[in-house]
């Protein structure tokens, strides 16, 4: 697919008019732009006009992004499976969030389908006007291939995303941009003495990883690095604390969104050539109840010498992540962001329409990540903080246990997380919209690449 721009968009059978009174219409003929003027004067947002072998769509110009990703969520529904081009006029900005609506809405996942090449989506040009600047171009196609690449690794299951391909898909990630990638496998991981990492690992046939991703812009404006933690357990049956199912564990392949997303907003704020130094940090590995798994009952000594004693092997996110978290220090951040899968207390809280955000980072920090997430509508809510919840997280018989009470679950998930961290910190709990069961306009049914554009937008604003 490529997007172009063109001051003559008559040609095209597909074509998109975002208007509204005041504007002028660029690049159609004056039959069209009657039709606009008429539909203007109508008491509604959007018209579609179908044709035998078109298909038009008069959309009122409005400064509410997500309403125009939306139109162009069902711009994209409406149209067949191959498509040469569409055509847009219209303001910069409303045709960018437009057109992100409609790339994003047009993802697909059909590596196991034997006819897949005849159900694939199509499209081999968008014409833009020429209002519409190259930056803005590279910029919408950067953001699709990440989002897209992040839907992906969700939705492969753990027959072929083991956590060695995991890595391995994020090396290849780095062949294509500035950043640096370091794959530790097991001896290593073993050498480090990685001790929560390990223990959920010790029920899988496969070996565990621990990939490090860095970027460093130029010109980077942040003095000390921000560290990214994703989870990357790329299967969660439960560990020996088994999941029940159906329901429940037919869906686990997805308990790798936080290393999804994680990845691919190194990636994009990469592509995007961003200046900031990023480092991101993905542990990796499935939990399983077979081989030596680690029991309920069992004191795990972690990478910090921190004990832990497990009551619930299904709590496995957090012993993955603690050690990445641990890791961190090493670097200095200015700040740590996680994000994970990480509890069913986040899903009952707010259910898919945003994430669960809380941590000890200056206000100034959450600030700039709740204005990211209302400007690409990857909204955060933040909960409290407190260091009551933390005292549900000590065990009689080690420093900590790895599970709370019975209520406010995604809160003492974090507060565990919390003691690992020496940096200001950011605990994203994403584990509502990072999968869904159905198509939500441009947030398709499966792995939604959640997290990716609220980090992008939050590292393109980024103030220290």
């Amino acid at each position: 697919m490529q997007v172009q721009k063109s001051e003559d968009q008559s040609m095209c059978n597909h074509r998109v008019f975002i208007t509204d009174t005041e504007n002028e219409i660029f690049g159609i003929s004056s039959e069209s732009a009657e039709a606009v003027y008429n539909f203007l004067e109508l008491d509604k947002d959007t018209q579609f006009v179908e044709g035998m072998d078109s298909l038009e769509m008069f959309v009122k110009e409005s400064d509410n992004a997500e309403k125009m990703r939306k139109h162009g969520a069902a711009f994209r529904s409406r149209l067949d499976k191959k498509v040469m081009e569409i055509a847009l006029a219209g303001d910069p900005d409303a045709v960018f969030a437009f057109l992100e609506g409609f790339l994003l809405a047009s993802y697909q996942f059909l590596p196991y389908f034997k006819d897949a090449d005849e159900k694939a989506f199509q499209l081999e040009n968008i014409i833009v006007d020429e209002r519409f600047g190259e930056d803005k171009i590279l910029e919408l196609i950067n953001i699709t291939a990440a989002v897209f690449w992040a839907r992906d690794m969700v939705n492969e299951p753990v027959s072929y995303l083991n956590a060695e391909q995991l890595a391995a898909e994020i090396v290849e990630l780095g062949e294509d941009t500035d950043m640096t990638v370091n794959v530790l496998e097991q001896t290593q991981i073993e050498s480090l003495k990685m001790g929560g990492l390990l223990a959920v690992n010790q029920g899988s046939i496969d070996p565990a990883t621990f990939t490090i991703v860095e970027y460093k812009g130029k010109d980077h404006t942040n003095k000390k690095p921000i560290v990214l933690v994703g989870k990357g357990v790329v299967y969660d049956t439960g560990g020996l604390s088994l999941k029940p199912t159906p329901n429940s564990m037919d869906l686990m392949k997805s308990d790798m969104g936080g290393a999804a997303c994680m990845a691919g907003a190194i990636y994009l704020a990469a592509l995007q050539e961003l200046p900031i130094h990023i480092i991101a940090l993905i542990p990796a590995t499935d939990n399983r109840p077979g081989m030596n798994a680690y029991a309920p009952g069992d004191v795990v000594t972690m990478y910090d010498g921190t004990t832990v004693e497990v009551l619930n092997t299904d709590a496995e996110g957090r012993m993955i992540l603690a050690d990445a978290l641990a890791y961190s220090k090493k670097y200095d951040p200015e700040l740590v962001i996680d994000a994970a899968t990480l509890t069913g207390a986040a899903v009952r809280a707010i259910g898919a329409h945003g994430s669960v955000v809380m941590g000890n980072a200056e206000e100034k920090y959450f600030e700039q990540l709740e204005v990211a997430g209302d400007n690409v509508h990857e909204r955060t809510v933040r909960f409290p903080f407190w260091d009551e919840y933390f005292e549900e997280m000590k065990s009689p018989i080690a420093d900590l246990k790895n599970l709370g009470g019975p209520t406010a679950g995604m809160i003492t998930a974090g507060k565990f997380l919390e003691h690992f961290v020496e940096a200001p910190y950011i605990h994203i709990d994403l584990a509502g919209p990072a999968f869904l069961g159905k198509t939500d306009a441009y947030r398709t049914k499966g792995g939604t690449g959640v997290g990716v554009r609220l980090l992008y937008n939050f590292f393109k604003n980024y103030e220290a």
